[in-house]
């Protein structure tokens, strides 16, 4: 057996996603220990996410120390993955998904639509935001940044009405009390990879792969391969005001996408069944290219509060 090297950032949630991770990989006969690795978007915390503009800001470091062999692989939140990997890295593993959706939380509201007039809602998510603003134009958007916790204390302070988390967070780390409701995917369109754990490990390390194959999760994994072909159709990264979201029914792909202002003022929806992941989503990528997705994306990157194109 094994002893592995475990890649993680230092935030509460990622360092519960490592710990399942290698307690997964003891249950095999492995021994496992964890190396925290503190990233360019954990040093920054006092910007919003759209602003900092920084290609693999939550996984740049933790690659750098996977290419020099002081780790065996990297555990991600698979949407802070940029949705072309170098050469040298690949994805053995996409795990089977938590919830996807978003979750509504906050102390006095348990939904949206109860919300007062111009209501403070905390996120750093322009997909979030222009969403948000497309339901409710009133409602005040803040940039929220921290750990859950943070954001927890931040709510219960009375600085927000609401806040916007993952669902599956909040329920990995054990604090679902404080979800009021979830948002469904027609209202909300989750970000391309929400909810499910990726592990990243050499290209020419196919003996760490053998080791990780019982992880991975083969419809996860194909409904996230759609997703990120959108992204990747659009020229996104996962700081920009895109949504997709795919899931298997009978043996059919569902897939759903979306691209928005982020004040809320024009979102483009698209919904679409087919059976090819990747084909699925880059044709669903060009439908809203040629819907005028290209002169949103091209007006937000040109605004301050972009990012640079990522492929």
């Amino acid at each position: 057996m094994a002893n592995l090297r475990i890649g993680s950032r230092g935030s509460q949630l990622a360092l519960w996603q490592a710990n399942h991770i290698a307690g997964l990989l003891r249950q095999q006969g492995h021994s496992a220990e964890i190396e925290i690795i503190k990233t360019t978007g954990d040093k920054i915390q006092d910007v919003a996410l759209a602003k900092v503009g920084t290609k693999g800001m939550f996984t740049k470091e933790i690659e750098e120390a996977l290419a020099d062999g002081r780790i065996d692989l990297a555990v991600h939140s698979l949407k802070d993955v940029p949705t072309e990997l170098e050469s040298q890295f690949s994805l053995a593993v996409i795990m089977k998904r938590e919830d996807p959706r978003d979750a509504f939380v906050s102390v006095n509201y348990t939904r949206l639509e109860e919300l007062p007039r111009f209501a403070k809602v905390g996120t750093s998510s322009l997909r979030r935001q222009c969403q948000l603003k497309a339901l409710r134009a009133d409602v005040e958007v803040i940039p929220l940044r921290g750990n859950v916790d943070t954001r927890l204390r931040k709510l219960e302070s009375g600085e927000y009405d609401a806040i916007i988390l993952a669902s599956a967070g909040v329920k990995r780390l054990g604090l679902e009390k404080h979800v009021r409701s979830r948002i469904e995917p027609e209202v909300m369109c989750p970000a391309a990879g929400q909810g499910a754990l990726a592990i990243e490990t050499r290209s020419d390390d196919p003996e760490m792969a053998k080791h990780l194959a019982f992880l991975d999760d083969a419809e996860t994994r194909s409904a996230i391969e759609c997703e990120r072909a959108v992204l990747a159709g659009l020229g996104g990264g996962c700081q920009v005001p895109i949504g997709a979201f795919a899931e298997r029914r009978d043996g059919v792909l569902h897939l759903r996408a979306m691209v928005g202002r982020p004040d809320g003022s024009e979102i483009l929806r698209e919904w679409a069944l087919g059976s090819d992941p990747a084909e699925l989503g880059r044709e669903t990528a060009q439908r809203l290219l040629a819907r005028g997705a290209d002169k949103i994306l091209n007006d937000v990157y040109g605004a301050e509060v972009a990012v640079p194109r990522q492929p």
